[in-house]
């Protein structure tokens, strides 16, 4: 029997430890020795019931890192021992989404990455770059892959300019990928004290939205009015209108995130009369994983992790996040 935590009904305090049957790999199948696991608000989300869950208990936690325990039959190109990534959404294997490609995930309605052992398809699976450990590597494969696309879709080169809201682990990703294009990062957060860190992560400007609430504005001022390729929408409905006004003519609002609301009155006369691109993303496929994971290695890209927490300790994790506001980069999770 492994140990794991399960999350026993939509509420942020109700996980239990259990031991459970060691999983056995099917055909085409690997079982990984998880050995860390980050949170993504989508964790929070189901754990608060803001995302449903088919059942309770649940084993939970989309993304982690672990090693190769077993190979399951006609299974080639991976090692026992090897050190893996399993991307959250297995049935994606690449292309554009499609009803079938979500219909699976990790830490929802397949078992997640709190557990010791987790029995995944090979054909989801990641290499760990080998700068990274296992719990640098935990915060791939949905942060990085979001943040991938978001600077993918934007077309970000050497003089392009990228907006990325708050200090959570995609807006991080954000801005290292958006550094190693060449591109000129700006970054808004409402502490001092994160500003500072985005600094030292390579942010070449910085603006305090708490200090300055139209920040939008002061995106159009640092760009001598032109706005910005990118924009990186990880808050929601509270933000969006001025995500829309800080964007460039042609430029991308690249939405992700829901935090502060989904429900947002839109103007569409600057998407209209600035041909802006507003991407909906719901993180992207293993092909697209692994893709992040090939340039996070060739530009030796770390991953941020603000915390560390024991999975005893699973609820305070969860309560650190969805306290909101908080953390800066990843919140990790080892066994």
């Amino acid at each position: 029997m492994m140990k794991a935590m399960q999350l026993t009904a939509p509420e942020l305090t109700a996980f239990r430890q259990a031991a459970l049957p060691d999983p056995s790999p099917g055909k085409g199948e690997v079982v990984l020795r998880l050995r860390a696991a980050t949170l993504n608000y989508l964790d929070v989300a189901i754990a608060t019931g803001q995302f449903p869950a088919p059942g309770f208990p649940l084993v939970p936690v989309a993304d982690g890192a672990g090693e190769i325990a077993a190979l399951g039959e006609g299974v080639g190109g991976w090692s026992v021992g090897e050190r893996v990534l399993p991307h959250f959404m297995p049935n994606w294997q690449g292309g554009a989404i499609t009803p079938h490609n979500v219909a699976a995930m990790r830490g929802l309605t397949l078992p997640g990455s709190l557990a010791e052992y987790v029995a995944v398809p090979a054909s989801s699976l990641a290499a760990l770059p080998a700068h990274l450990d296992f719990v640098q590597g935990a915060a791939l494969p949905i942060a990085a892959t979001t943040a991938w696309n978001a600077v993918r879709s934007a077309r970000l080169k050497p003089g392009s300019v990228a907006v990325l809201l708050g200090t959570g682990g995609v807006s991080i990703f954000a801005l290292q990928f958006a550094k190693a294009c060449g591109a000129t990062a700006i970054l808004a957060s409402s502490s001092e004290a994160k500003l500072d860190r985005a600094r030292q992560a390579g942010a070449d400007l910085l603006i305090n939205y708490r200090a300055t609430p139209a920040w939008d504005e002061e995106v159009l001022k640092l760009t001598g009015g032109r706005g910005a390729d990118l924009v990186l929408e990880t808050v929601g409905a509270a933000t969006f209108a001025r995500s829309l006004h800080a964007a460039a003519m042609g430029g991308t609002v690249f939405t992700v995130g829901f935090v502060a609301g989904t429900v947002a009155q839109v103007d569409l006369l600057p998407i209209i009369v600035k041909a802006l691109r507003v991407v909906g993303n719901n993180t992207g496929s293993v092909a697209d994983l692994a893709e992040a994971v090939r340039a996070i290695a060739a530009h030796r890209i770390v991953p941020v992790i603000d915390r560390v927490f024991d999975i005893g300790d699973t609820a305070a994790a969860y309560a650190e996040l969805s306290a909101g506001g908080r953390h800066f980069g990843k919140l990790a999770i080892v066994h």
